[in-house]
């Protein structure tokens, strides 16, 4: 695969179809060749950005695509189609990817757009995720000015249409000549894209039809949330500049890892220690759990690694439950004294081999194919 579309518009494998179009709108604003118009190099990345938005933006492409990246060799998206491929066309793809910025069709001052959505990543610690908590987060957002009602004039003295783009934000520019003669579109100089004019900026915003705020929200995280989920709180993102809805505040979830538990998924897992008398003889053994230790009996002959699972002991979320999984590991001391290893050896040929059933397997496994005796001493 020549290219890889989540790394070509910078977000993860695991990025919803949200961020991606987020990813994507930002980009292209930036790439766009009629903002570059002698660029070649942003006219290359632009179409790069549009084939990589084609696919991962349709769920059926991207489960195919996704298929493809963990098995080389399968059925190929090969070049993709690039370009405008997938819009309703030049004018089209402005209006969607440009937030309005030159207008579109029509006059842009007609034109309500969306404001920027917000990003934010907010770190929980294991239990806050697992239990659910309440969280308070400070962040900055342009809010439409009061004053002017997001208009960004004066006492509601309005607007005029740009005499240059007659509306539309855009300038056609004519360039060579005979056959030769190259027409170009770019962004109009007199209105900076808006195809408005203002007669008379609001003092508070100075036209801009926003301000920026500190704002604080409170999120009510429910239980469960892991790295990588989010929470979306529509119209807490920026104010448009175009009178219309704000955009949204998107939170993401990076969540700190536990000092004894693992968590994969909504099941829990944790290695515990024992020591040899407890794998031989049996026992019973404290394991860590989400709120507090649970006890649970170890078996006599219990090998290392053995694994054994606490059935609705993981995660709750709703009705669903996880497993909390126990993995024992036969601690073995590396300092013995001189009488406690003389009780080891002792110990050692008491028992038989019969006794041990890998050691037995190995025993019988090495003599066959090897005509020796791995256990025999000399």
């Amino acid at each position: 695969m020549a290219k890889n579309h989540y790394e070509t518009l910078g977000v993860n494998k695991n990025a919803s179809q949200d961020e991606i179009k987020s990813a994507y709108r930002k980009l292209a604003r930036q790439y766009h060749p009629d903002l570059h118009p002698n660029d070649e190099e942003c006219a290359r990345k632009f179409k790069e950005l549009n084939e990589a938005n084609e696919i991962l933006s349709d769920p059926q492409k991207r489960s195919q695509y996704d298929y493809e990246l963990e098995h080389p060799g399968a059925s190929s998206f090969g070049g993709g189609t690039g370009g405008f491929s997938g819009f309703g066309g030049f004018g089209d793809i402005f209006e969607d990817i440009m937030g309005g910025m030159f207008g579109g069709r029509g006059q842009a001052s007609q034109v309500e757009k969306t404001g920027e959505s917000i990003q934010l990543e907010v770190e929980l610690s294991f239990l806050d995720a697992v239990k659910g908590c309440r969280k308070e987060i400070k962040y900055s957002r342009k809010e439409p000015c009061k004053a002017c009602r997001a208009k960004g004039s004066k006492n509601g003295t309005g607007h005029i249409t740009c005499p240059d783009c007659h509306g539309s934000g855009t300038v056609q520019y004519t360039s060579g000549g005979g056959f030769f003669r190259t027409v170009s579109t770019r962004l109009c100089s007199k209105c900076s894209g808006k195809g408005i004019i203002i007669k008379e900026k609001c003092p508070e915003c100075y036209g801009k039809g926003y301000k920026d705020s500190k704002v604080t929200v409170v999120l009510d995280i429910p239980a469960g949330a892991d790295t990588g989920s989010y929470m979306r709180k529509k119209g807490y993102g920026h104010a448009s500049t175009k009178g219309g809805e704000a955009g949204d505040l998107i939170v993401e979830f990076r969540v700190a890892p536990h000092k004894l538990l693992e968590r994969r998924d909504f099941n829990l897992f944790v290695k515990v220690p024992i020591d040899y008398k407890t794998a031989v003889l049996g026992g019973k053994v404290k394991v860590p759990g989400i709120d507090d230790v649970i006890e649970i009996d170890i078996p006599e002959g219990t090998a290392h690694g053995t694994q054994f699972c606490i059935k609705g002991k993981g995660i709750s979320r709703g009705r669903e439950s996880g497993n909390l999984y126990v993995t024992v590991v036969i601690d073995i001391p590396k300092r013995l004294s001189k009488n406690q290893r003389q009780m080891v050896e002792e110990f050692s040929d008491d028992i038989e081999l019969k006794q041990c059933d890998q050691m037995k397997k190995y025993h019988d496994n090495v003599r066959s194919l090897y005509g020796k005796e791995p256990y025999k001493k000399d």
